[in-house]
């Protein structure tokens, strides 16, 4: 027959109405037939597939409404599945061609019902012989007790699916078995309607009302398209493969799946072939995550790479926010500004408002070859480096694809290849009270299911492996997916969401392998990890959920990496209660509290991280916070760059803290009165906003405490928080390595106030930071009751002065290098020494003392660009001596060493004043050398950072500690963990 004797329309409609066997043959007549068979996809293929009594929509339960790819592929596909019963290698081998020509001779089908030839089921399976078919009409069939199946056999069900009901109790005793098209309801007394301990049952559109299947090891299933509703339920102990593909879950009172116990030893025929078919399920997309659709954060694309250049800069930031350069609304301190001028300082500050317009040195003496002067030069590709540059970072990095994390994790891509205990796709499981329990060193692997409405999604405990991979988790009551005691496993490219608690809960040393997720829209946190919880965590969004994106407390120790976690309601990353952990190379921007929270003994290491455009600050160290703090690049935050309180002990190393709207970083007493009277005076309101998050907060720990108790109390576990306490002086003798907060290589700059505010009742070391181009001064030290030491910092070019010490201060000022800021150089009113130091080019005095009680002021090179070199105000106690002070302009006739009459206590000794022999020079006549400008490029002796060594890993508590407190975390803007 010649294909153009007719249209293919034509042709397309006579061939619609044959039956499969012979659109098969038409396949083999030759290509061109072949093409034209296969164009029949949306019609015939579709009517053949949908009228298949065997089979639904080929996307049902979760997902009816979406045609497949190809309608025919889906009727071959489960034609090949259907018929895996039969293939029992065991029969199968010399003899195979005969054997299978036999036993299509000899099967027999028996009929069963009214009228039929047997009346009962247990009559038909009396005499049924191996493969034979049983079918059953419709009706409803009931047996008293236990019913065995000895042979291999088919039981089907006659007409629509329903009209064929089995109240029974069914033991398989066979190697193989299949049901199909049949409605099981639990007998009187038994729950159970269907068991096989080492044969392998095959259970196709069947539905299960109120029943139990179970299979035990080295027992194996097979289910299609069957819905288990109800309060039904799946037992699988000890199972080495089971297949649950396409089923509908509802209606459960426990988990609807339960797999329990690791896989048997011995396995029989069915698991190569089951293996086989679950190899075919498409692979792992090497996609990233998508986030919202229009989200200003310009989420991830897969074609750019893995860096993300930002598409908001930070005049749009301050537009969106509020902000502007100057701060609008921040005020520094009440009652405080750059200095509280006496009569003598006064007169001279219309001086220096000009001097910042127009006034130039004429004498400059060249510092920019200072230890920190890499900082500010410009790169070799002719960018400019972070801390001098005007523009905010554009450049964050990009979260990897999956593929790419499996290539550089082996242990992930073994499990993400792992074909091992109960494998369910394409399942739905909705309102009930749990989707998938694993114990006991159980395994199992999750594709594309869906779970809705459910208590939790996945409960995995007790050294279980849980492998999930592209599953939909929503609307859960609880957590969406838990792991506890010692649970592992790969969770990635699943999309949680929407969930009552926490999206994923990690607990007591279950240590999975996270990856590649959308986890958002929580109405608690996105990822919580307690008490001895470990985990890696990275390359997933975790965004706009209600609590913190991730949240670690009670010893838990994670790593997360790679993350962006954005438009959290809360803050982005929350330590606490001893938490502990890794977070490094994440991009933490747009949440509404701190972009990363540190408090009550929380100590992570925070490394590399991107954290900006927050609407509060960018880190947040509270009460009893520790941690390490290294490498991170904190910017364009609404509130302050780092806010620490004094009562923490953190170190902060080489970090770039630059264009937030306050203060570059912040250091705050909490128990202060006078903080707590200006916080109400300048910050309106806040105080109250602090007290509810603090007890937001505390309901959050409660809430996690209570659900946690359930959920221990199911599981056989012992819960008790307080016999599970190490004590707080032990937990922190073991992690404590510094006894004073150590701020060390920090570039803060183009801050909208201080760089550095220090209003602190503890100990400080600032050493070897760049401190540039600030709004307010470099440094202002308001309080400082023990001593603040601030070595070889550099402090250039600040739109007020260079460091400001208020009264009553301690305050150590030693190998500085304070050039060309727009007010006095140093402004010191407390009690130290001001030592070694090189303050040139300031627009006001070089170092002014006033009303100290004991100050040495020794060993330092001075250039005011007018104003006095060194003045003393006001009665002063101290040494001044050994002091070089250069002449910065002819036309300064301010003395370069000033000090008020009657001020006998102070002692001058010693000190050089230079002026040029020809005052119309306009070459520099002095070098800073013997030494070079400082601050030197390395640590003074005895200042070394070695003296406050960094963690180099994490380290591991093995007990769960819970210390809840209330009050309220007064300090931060906004600031608060949840």
């Amino acid at each position: 027959m010649e294909m153009g004797s007719l249209p293919v329309e034509l042709w397309r409609v006579i061939l619609a109405y044959l039956p499969l066997p012979d659109l098969g043959r038409c396949c083999q007549v030759c290509r061109a037939w072949r093409e034209l068979i296969f164009s029949l996809d949306n019609t015939r293929w579709r009517q053949l597939c949908l009228g298949c009594p065997e089979c639904r929509h080929p996307n049902w339960p979760s997902q009816p409404y979406l045609e497949p790819a190809s309608w025919r592929e889906a009727l071959k596909q489960h034609a090949l599945a259907t018929r895996t019963w039969t293939r029992n290698g065991q029969e199968l081998q010399s003899s195979a061609c005969l054997l299978f020509f036999r036993r299509r001779k000899d099967r027999r089908v028996w009929h069963v019902g009214p009228g039929c030839e047997f009346e009962t089921l247990r009559g038909a399976l009396a005499v049924v012989g191996p493969y034979d078919r049983v079918a059953l009409h419709p009706g409803v069939y009931e047996e008293q007790a236990e019913v065995a199946l000895k042979v291999p056999v088919e039981l089907v069900g006659v007409g629509r699916l329903g009209e064929v009901a089995l109240l029974v109790c069914i033991e398989q005793q066979c190697s193989t078995a299949r049901l199909c098209n049949l409605v099981f309801m639990p007998p009187w007394f038994s729950t159970v309607v269907y068991k096989t301990s080492w044969g392998h049952v095959q259970l196709d559109n069947c539905n299960f009302e109120g029943a139990q299947l179970h299979i035990r090891g080295p027992g194996t299933c097979q289910a299609r398209f069957c819905s288990f509703s109800q309060g039904s339920s799946t037992h699988l102990l000890g199972v080495v493969l089971s297949l649950l593909d396409s089923c509908d879950f509802s209606g459960s009172d426990t988990a609807s799946v339960t797999v329990e116990g690791p896989p048997a030893s011995e396995r029989n025929w069915a698991c190569k072939h089951l293996a086989a078919l679950a190899r075919t399920f498409p692979a792992q997309s090497n996609s990233t995550p998508k986030g919202p659709e229009g989200s200003s954060t310009g989420e991830p694309d897969p074609s750019s790479g893995n860096v993300k250049k930002e598409n908001m800069n930070m005049q749009d930031w301050k537009r969106r926010t509020g902000g502007n350069a100057a701060c609008r609304g921040t005020v520094i301190e009440d009652g405080w500004s750059d200095g509280e001028h006496t009569e003598g300082e006064e007169e001279n500050q219309e001086a220096i408002d000009n001097t910042k317009k127009f006034f130039t040195l004429d004498y400059k003496i060249p510092y920019n070859h200072h230890g920190l002067s890499h900082l500010l030069k410009t790169r070799a590709d002719g960018s400019l480096p972070p801390a001098s540059s005007p523009v905010p970072p554009s450049v964050t990095p990009e979260p990897l694809t999956l593929q790419q994390e499996l290539d550089r994790d082996p242990e992930a891509q073994m499990l993400a290849s792992s074909i091992l205990g109960c494998i369910l796709r394409r399942c739905l499981f909705r309102d009930g009270k749990g989707g998938v329990h694993l114990s006991n060193y159980g395994q199992a692997r999750l594709e594309e299911n869906v779970f809705r409405g459910l208590n939790y999604a996945v409960r995995c405990i007790q050294h279980s492996t849980i492998v999930m991979l592209r599953n939909e988790v929503c609307e859960c009551r609880a957590s969406g997916v838990f792991l506890r005691l010692s649970a592992q496993g790969l969770i990635a490219e699943n999309n949680i969401h929407s969930n009552g608690e926490a999206g994923l809960d990690i607990r007591k040393g279950a240590n999975p392998i996270i990856l590649c997720n959308k986890i958002h829209s929580g109405l608690r946190s996105g990822v919580v990890v307690l008490g001895n919880g470990k985990g890696s965590v990275r390359s997933n969004l975790i965004y706009n959920n209600k609590e913190a994106g991730v949240y670690i407390l009670f010893s838990g120790n994670p790593v997360v990496s790679g993350n962006r976690i954005f438009q959290g309601q809360a803050a982005g990353v929350a330590i606490n209660e001893n938490g502990r952990g890794l977070i490094t190379e994440n991009v933490i921007r747009e949440n509404q509290w701190g972009g990363v929270d540190i408090r009550r003994g929380g100590d992570p290491i925070l490394r590399n991280n991107y954290i900006c455009y927050g609407y509060s600050d960018g880190v947040v160290v509270g009460e009893r916070g520790r941690g390490l703090i290294e490498g991170n690049h904190v910017y364009c935050n609404k509130g302050c760059g780092v806010w620490v309180m004094s009562s923490s002990l953190p170190q902060l190393l080489g970090n770039y803290i630059v264009h937030n709207c306050m203060y570059g970083l912040a250091v705050f007493c909490r128990k202060d009165p006078d903080n707590i009277e200006a916080r109400e005076g300048s910050w309106a309101g806040q105080e109250g906003i602090g007290g509810d998050i603090a007890n937001g907060e505390r309901r959050g720990v409660e809430g996690e405490a209570r659900e946690g108790q359930e959920n221990f109390n199911e599981e056989g576990e012992l819960f008790a928080w307080e016999s599970d306490l190490d004590s707080e002086d032990e937990r922190h003798s073991a992690r404590r390595s510094i006894s004073v907060a150590l701020m060390e290589g920090n570039c803060v700059s183009y801050n909208g106030a201080v760089g550095l505010y220090v209003k602190s009742s503890e100990a400080l070391n600032v050493l070897a930071n760049l401190m540039n181009r600030n709004c307010g001064p470099g440094i202002a030290v308001l309080q400082s009751a023990q001593l603040t030491r601030l070595v070889t910092n550099c402090i250039v070019e600040n739109g007020r002065g260079g460091i400001t010490v208020e009264k009553d201060c301690r305050v150590e000022l030693r190998g500085n290098g304070i050039y060309e800021n727009s007010g006095h150089g140093v402004r010191f009113s407390g009690t130290g020494q001001i030592a070694e130091n090189d303050v040139v080019g300031n627009c006001g005095y070089g170092i002014q003392v006033s009303a100290s009680t004991d100050i040495k002021v020794v060993r330092n090179r001075v250039q005011p660009a007018q104003g006095c070199g060194i003045a003393l105000l006001g009665p002063v106690k101290g040494v001044v001596h050994d002091n070089i002070l250069f002449q910065g302009h002819p036309e300064n006739k301010k003395p370069l060493l000033h000090t008020d009459a009657g001020n006998e206590s102070c002692l001058l000794r010693n000190n050089s004043i230079l002026r040029p022999n020809n005052s119309g020079t306009s070459s520099p006549p002095w070098l800073l050398e013997n030494p070079p400008p400082r601050p030197l490029a390395s640590s003074p002796v005895g200042l070394s950072s070695s003296q406050y060594p960094s963690r180099l890993g994490i380290s591991m508590t093995t007990r769960v500690g819970a210390a809840v407190e209330s009050g309220c975390h007064s300090g931060s803007m906004f600031c608060s963990i949840l």
